[in-house]
C-alpha cells in the first residue's frame, strides 16, 4: 500500500495489511508474547512515546500547539466490552497510519530517533509489533487519531484481526490518539477493573508521563480541636486515579536526594517491606553504555531464595522483568532496587533478556560499584560497618563463593566475628590467635561455632584454655571455610566440637593417662553398649583421650570432614552424606583422666556400673542435642531419682 494515501475521499479506504505472511495474527496471539497482559504495557508505552515525541518537537519549535494536559487516560467500559488508551501526543495522519500500522516493517519510534538522535528525549518503544499485541486480547481494534500538524484530517482505522482493514476520515478535532480494544470473549478478564489496575501497577508505575485510570475515593478527615473533638464532618473526596510516579528517584541527580528520599522510594518499591534498607548505591552511567538505577542493601535473611527477584529492570522507565540474572552477577540478585537501561537487548516483547557485550560490561560495572561502596563504608566508618555486618555478611559471603573477582576485592573488608562479639579482618585475626592457636605443625587453627547456645560447653572449654572461637552460623559456612583453607596459607578451620581440643590444636606436650591399656579395653564395651545397642540408631566410635581432670568425663564429637560434607549436601538439597539419608557418624570420647571414669572402672556391681555409664553418655548426647524422645524422658526420670 502506498504511503502517499490521502484523506481527501470521504469513503472508507480498504486494503490488506502489508505483512510477509497471512498467518501473522495467530503467530502474535499464540507465540509472539509469553504473557497476554503485556499488550497493555505495549500500548501505554506507545502512548508515552507519542507524548514524549510531542514534547521534543515542541522544544525544537516544530510543534506549535499548546501542550496542555498530556495525561494518558485508560478508559474501561465493561458494558460496551471495550478498553481504550487515550493520549494527546503527536497523533497520526492517514498516511502515517498506512506507514506505521499497515506496514509492520516500519517503526515510528525508530525513525524518529534516527532523525532526532542528538536532541530527542527518551523514546520507549516501537509502534509496529508492539501495537499488534492488542490482537492477543481483542476481536476488533480501532484507532482514532489526529496529527499535531495543522490542517490535517483525523483518521479512523479498524481491523477485526484478519489482514483486512478499513481506513476513513473522522470528525475528531483534538490532537492525539485513541486505541479502542473490543475485548474478545476468551479475554474477558481484561474487562475487570482490578485486573487492569494490577497490570498498570506492574508495568507502568514509573512511566515518564502521567497515567490516569478512572477515579478513586479517599476520606478527608475533619480537623480536631485541642481536646480531640471534630470541628466538622469527614468527607469522601473523589479524585483522578493517577497510577504512576513520572519522576522516580533513580531519574534524579543524587545530589538532590536525601537519605529520607531514598528510603521513601524503597517503600514505594516494596510497600509490604517494613524494614528500612541498610544503605544504597545510586548508579548513573552514560558511557560506554547507558545505565541508571538505585540498588539497596536489605537485611539479608538466612533464606536467600526469599531475597531474590527483587531488582526490577526497566527500559526508559517501562518495567520489563524482575528476573535479572542475565544483567547482574548471581550474588547481586540478593540486592533490591531498580536498574534502567535502553542498552540491554530485549526480544520483541521486552520480556526476555539476550546476552551480548553490553550486558557483560553492565554486569561488571555493577559488581565493581557494589564492591567499591562496601570498601568505602568499611574505610570511612568501620564502627558503623561492623554494626551492619551481621545483616550483610551472608551477601558478602555468597559473593565471595560465587564470584572470584569479588572474592579478591572483598577479602580486604571481610570480618570475622568471635563469641565476644568483636570483629577482625582476616589479617587482624591471624595476628590475634597466632601465638596460642598455632599447632606443632605450624598450622594456624581457627576454632568456630555454628551455634553459640547449643555448643556453649565446648566454647567454654576452649576459652578456658585461652583459645578464641569464631561465630560462623550462616548456611554458606561449610563451603566458605573450604574456600578460606585454600586461600589462607598454613591455616585450617575446625568446629569447636569436632574433636577434643588437644586433637584440634595439637601441641608437643601430651598428658599422661591414669588408665592402662587393659583398663581401657575393659571399659570400652561398657560405653559401647550404651550408645550402640542392638537395633539402635546412629554409629558411635568409642575412643579414649588423655585429657585434663577439669574436662568433661564423656564428650560427643563429630569429625570436621564428616560434618562439613553433611552441611554442604544439605545446603545443596541432598539429605545426608553419600546418599545415606542423613546417617551420621560420631565419636564418643572418654576422658581417661576423669575421676568419674575411674569410679566406673572400679564399680563391681554391673547394674550400677551400667547406670552410671548411661548417665554420663546421656549427658554427652544431651550436650550435642542428640538425646531425644523416649531416651530423653528416661534420662530426666533417672536424673530426678539420682538427686
Amino acid at each position: 500500500m502506498s504511503a502517499e494515501a490521502t484523506t481527501e475521499s470521504k469513503a472508507p479506504k480498504k486494503g490488506t495489511i502489508n505483512v510477509s505472511t497471512e498467518n501473522i495474527f495467530p503467530i502474535i496471539k499464540k507465540f509472539l508474547y509469553s504473557d497476554h497482559e503485556i499488550f497493555l504495557r505495549e500500548l501505554v508505552a506507545n502512548a508515552t512515546d507519542a507524548t514524549q515525541k510531542l514534547k521534543t518537537l515542541s522544544g525544537l519549535g516544530e510543534a506549535t500547539d499548546e501542550l496542555g494536559d498530556l495525561t494518558i487516560e485508560i478508559v474501561l467500559d465493561e458494558k460496551a466490552g471495550t478498553l481504550t488508551i487515550k493520549d494527546r501526543g503527536v497523533g497520526m495522519t492517514a498516511a502515517e497510519v498506512n506507514k506505521y500500522i499497515n506496514d509492520i516493517a516500519f517503526s515510528g519510534a525508530e525513525e524518529f530517533v534516527n532523525k532526532y538522535k542528538d536532541k530527542a528525549e527518551a523514546i520507549i518503544g516501537h509502534f509496529g509489533l508492539g501495537f499488534y499485541s492488542s490482537f492477543m486480547v481483542a476481536k476488533q481494534v480501532e484507532i482514532i487519531t489526529k496529527s499535531h500538524v495543522k490542517g490535517t484530517v483525523a483518521a479512523h482505522w479498524t481491523c477485526d484481526g484478519s489482514p483486512n482493514y478499513a481506513l476513513e476520515e473522522h470528525a475528531r478535532t483534538e490532537r492525539g490518539t485513541d486505541i479502542i480494544l473490543h475485548i474478545a470473549d476468551d479475554s474477558k478478564e481484561f474487562l475487570e477493573k482490578s485486573r487492569i489496575q494490577s497490570i498498570l501497577d506492574k508495568y507502568c508505575k514509573f512511566l515518564p508521563v502521567s497515567i490516569k485510570f478512572g477515579t478513586r475515593t479517599r476520606t478527608e478527615y475533619a480537623e480536631r480541636d485541642d481536646e480531640g473533638n471534630k470541628k466538622g464532618e469527614d468527607k469522601e473526596v473523589t479524585e483522578d486515579n493517577l497510577v504512576n510516579n513520572p519522576n522516580p528517584a533513580w531519574t534524579k541527580n543524587p545530589t538532590d536526594l536525601t537519605t529520607e528520599d531514598y528510603n521513601n522510594f524503597y517503600r514505594e518499591l516494596y510497600p509490604m517491606n517494613w524494614e528500612e534498607p541498610l544503605f544504597h548505591i545510586h548508579l548513573n552511567v552514560d558511557y560506554p553504555f547507558n545505565l541508571t538505577g538505585i540498588l539497596y542493601f536489605p537485611k539479608i535473611k538466612d533464606n536467600i531464595s526469599v531475597q531474590k527477584d527483587k531488582i526490577q529492570l526497566y527500559s526508559n522507565q517501562v518495567f520489563v522483568t524482575d528476573s535479572v540474572e542475565g544483567i547482574v552477577p548471581e550474588f547481586l540478585t540478593l540486592l533490591h532496587g531498580v536498574l534502567d537501561s535502553p542498552d540491554i537487548p530485549l526480544n520483541v516483547s521486552r520480556s526476555y533478556l539476550q546476552s551480548d557485550g553490553n550486558v557483560k560490561k553492565i554486569s561488571s560495572h555493577i559488581s565493581k560499584k557494589v564492591t567499591d561502596k562496601l570498601a568505602e563504608l568499611f574505610k570511612e566508618d568501620r564502627e558503623d560497618f561492623e554494626k551492619k555486618w551481621d545483616d550483610i555478611k551472608i551477601f558478602i559471603q555468597y559473593g565471595m563463593l560465587s564470584d572470584e573477582k569479588f572474592q579478591e576485592r572483598a577479602t580486604k573488608f571481610w570480618l570475622f566475628k568471635n563469641t565476644d562479639g568483636k570483629y577482625y579482618t582476616i589479617e587482624e585475626y591471624k595476628e590475634k590467635i597466632a601465638p596460642v592457636q598455632t599447632d606443632k605443625e605450624s598450622k594456624l587453627v581457627h576454632l568456630y561455632t555454628t551455634n553459640v547456645e547449643a555448643q556453649h560447653t565446648y566454647i567454654e572449654t576452649a576459652t578456658e584454655r585461652g583459645y578464641d572461637v569464631l561465630v560462623m552460623d550462616s548456611p554458606f559456612d561449610a563451603h566458605f571455610v573450604n574456600q578460606l583453607e585454600q586461600k589462607l596459607e598454613n591455616s585450617t578451620f575446625a568446629r569447636v566440637d569436632a574433636d577434643t581440643l588437644d586433637k584440634l590444636i595439637k601441641k608437643d606436650d601430651a598428658a599422661p593417662s591414669k588408665l592402662s591399656d587393659d583398663d581401657k579395653a575393659k571399659l570400652k564395651p561398657v560405653f559401647e553398649a550404651q550408645v550402640n545397642p542392638e537395633g539402635g540408631r546412629g554409629k558411635f566410635t568409642v575412643t579414649f583421650e588423655n585429657l585434663s581432670e577439669k574436662d568433661m568425663p564423656v564428650t560427643i564429637t563429630q569429625p570436621e570432614f564428616m560434618r562439613r560434607m553433611n552441611d554442604m549436601q544439605k545446603l545443596s538439597g541432598n539429605n545426608g552424606m553419600m546418599g545415606m539419608g542423613g546417617f551420621e557418624f560420631f565419636n564418643l570420647v572418654v576422658n581417661a583422666n576423669h575421676p568419674k571414669v575411674s569410679e566406673i572402672l572400679a564399680e563391681t556391681d554391673t547394674e550400677k556400673q551400667n547406670q552410671r555409664t548411661k548417665q554420663l553418655t546421656d549427658l554427652a548426647l544431651l550436650g550435642q542435642g542428640l538425646l531425644k524422645g523416649k531416651a530423653l524422658s528416661e534420662f530426666l526420670k533417672r536424673s530426678v531419682e539420682l538427686v
